[in-house]
């Protein structure tokens, strides 16, 4: 398929998002707000303007606040990968692939939001897809523009292509932003119940089969109240809630 048929996309919004703190006792954290705005409906709007008509949703926590909240949205169709457990990003995303089907699709974290200064991220991602060469690329942050991360980065960049930090690399460069395609193909042979992600892109980088670009704007991690602060500063004018 080529990039600009992409339709779909795998939205992760099942876990508990137990650094929010008091924000998700009630709430899940895809519709904690910044600006008034469930930080859900961020990455729902950006995929929407890269052509994404599909999304299919993962829940668990709180699963059927964000179904409700996704329903009253007219301008895209969902369907939902309900999991009894959280079944880690892996998991998650293999459970739900006979809801994605067989061509390569969008996979979006819920939490992060991101300026785009030029060319849009999703855009670059679908530009930077070739299923001839790769079976997944990442959408990378340089560290010094991370905000609201406080752990490492997780990539290197070697001869073009990334490279994850292994054991004994105190630090990286880049952290991986949240937004990737995948090809469904990826997933053969992977196990079954709650993986990571991460286990499936150290496949395809052994395989010489793992892309990445670099985004050019700011990346805000909403991980925690006082990240989530710091978002409204730059997204928002001091409404939060």
């Amino acid at each position: 398929m080529p990039a600009d048929q992409i339709r779909k996309a795998m939205i992760l919004a099942a876990g508990r998002g137990t650094r929010m703190k008091h924000l998700t006792d009630a709430l899940p954290k895809p519709l904690v707000r910044v600006a008034g705005k469930p930080l859900i409906d961020y990455v729902l709007d950006k995929a929407k303007a890269a052509g994404v008509s599909e999304c299919v949703v993962n829940l668990c926590y709180l699963g059927e606040a964000i179904r409700s909240r996704l329903e009253k949205r007219t301008d895209m169709t969902f369907s939902f990968s309900v999991e009894e457990q959280a079944l880690e990003t892996g998991g998650g995303v293999k459970k739900a692939l006979p809801l994605l089907g067989n061509e390569p699709f969008f996979v979006l974290n819920s939490d992060p939001l991101w300026t785009e200064p030029a060319e849009p991220a999703l855009e670059r991602l679908k530009k930077a897809w070739d299923p001839e060469t790769a079976d997944a690329v990442l959408m990378l942050q340089p560290m010094a523009r991370v905000f609201g991360h406080d752990g490492t980065g997780d990539y290197f960049i070697e001869n073009g292509k990334p490279r994850r930090r292994i054991a004994g690399e105190t630090s990286a460069p880049y952290v991986f932003a949240g937004a990737q395609i995948l090809c469904p193909r990826l997933f053969d042979g992977s196990p079954d119940g709650k993986f990571r992600l991460t286990e499936l892109y150290d496949k395809a980088e052994k395989a010489g089969r793992l892309k990445c670009i670099v985004h050019d704007g700011d990346w805000f991690h909403v991980g925690t109240p006082e990240a989530a602060e710091l978002a409204e500063k730059v997204f928002g004018g001091g409404h939060f809630g």
